[in-house]
């Protein structure tokens, strides 16, 4: 039967702090936090049907009120980079912070992965549980203009599958990129590094980036380098290649253009394959790019569940997006959501077991 829990996760500025647990008929359950939004934990069975926690994260609240990996959070305004904080609408520049040497990463400092989410939940007509979560973030919050009203939804369906609903409006002409920071490790949390994972992207070209990680502008095929996932490879075969785009990211961490799908959410834009377990992972997503993130900058300072240190490349994210930087190039797909304009995007994460 499906159920929905909600537990309580400590207290912020006297508020309390709840975790949604979220479990299907078949023992998959995703626990989300209405701080940060952040996927905690995501239980899923492997070919001998044990369950393991696939996604890294913190056991409490307190870890995740620093969380400077973005463990499983939502990430806005505007997630990824934005070159010299600071950008140009209508004519008009909007200085960001600068969190991220003289760059703009994720939101800023108070991103909407350290702010605390009203939080309903309920069961949709098939009979799935889902956490609605929704935030007001005011104009001029970390820079941005706009009162923006945001609603992300988290659905566990009953065939395994995490959907993740994003919708936001604005008074005011503003940029939105909202993504799901989610750290994937498909032989379970605990297990070490994903250097053997298989990874499939569905792109032909790539952003390159420049040694602070910011896209340049240009677009790259993906043939001939060690970006080409189009055959399933395995992440350890681009790590050492020695190529400069993966000593500029200490590793992969770039936008791939995904390839356009007539019904985008009915064929999967990356899939990840763990074959020790057989747990297998296929994104589904509106998002015109994808970052695929190697966790490069994790250093074993990160204490997470069960006392688990995490180190370099204990986990990958894909992390469905409208391109880093893109309010600096224009022939990059525009992040501008214009007022009275909705911004309605849909990512999905689906775990199966394959033999």
């Amino acid at each position: 039967m499906t159920t929905i829990q909600t537990l309580p996760f400590g207290t912020w500025n006297g508020k309390e702090v709840q975790l949604f647990k979220l479990t299907n008929d078949n023992g998959v359950e995703v626990s989300i936090t209405n701080f940060g939004g952040a996927v905690v934990s995501f239980m899923a069975p492997d070919r001998e049907d044990q369950l393991a926690d696939i996604v890294l994260g913190f056991p409490d609240l307190r870890a995740y009120l620093e969380n400077p990996p973005y463990f499983g959070s939502i990430v806005g305004r505007y997630a990824n980079r934005i070159e010299n904080a600071k950008f140009t609408l209508n004519g008009v520049e909007y200085p960001l912070h600068n969190n991220n040497g003289n760059h703009h990463l994720h939101g800023g400092k108070v991103g909407f992965d350290k702010v605390l989410w009203n939080a309903v939940t309920a069961y949709d007509f098939a009979g799935d549980p889902f956490v609605q979560l929704s935030y007001l973030s005011r104009d001029g919050e970390e820079g941005y203009p706009g009162n923006l009203n945001v609603q992300v939804t988290y659905t566990l369906t009953m065939n395994n599958a995490l959907v993740i609903h994003y919708h936001a409006t604005t008074d005011q002409d503003t940029i939105v990129n909202l993504t799901n920071h989610s750290y994937f490790n498909l032989s379970g949390h605990k297990s070490g590094n994903v250097l053997e994972h298989l990874l499939w992207l569905n792109a032909d070209y790539f952003t390159p980036i420049d040694p602070d990680c910011i896209p340049t502008g240009e677009i790259r095929p993906v043939i001939g380098t060690p970006m080409d996932f189009t055959e399933w490879r395995t992440i350890r075969s681009g790590l050492y290649s020695g190529d400069d785009q993966i000593a500029f990211g200490y590793g992969f961490d770039h936008n791939w253009i995904l390839n356009q799908r007539s019904d985008p959410l009915k064929y999967s834009n990356a899939a990840l394959y763990d074959p020790e377990s057989g747990r297998y992972l296929q994104m589904f997503t509106t998002k015109p790019g994808v970052q695929c993130y190697t966790g490069n900058f994790l250093d074993g300072s990160q204490v997470g569940k069960e006392g688990q240190i995490y180190e370099r490349w204990a986990g990958v994210c894909l992390e469905a997006q409208y391109y880093p930087n893109s309010p600096k190039h224009t022939h990059f797909p525009s992040p501008i959501l214009r007022a009275g304009r909705a911004y309605d995007h849909t990512t999905i994460y689906h775990v199966s077991v394959q033999p």
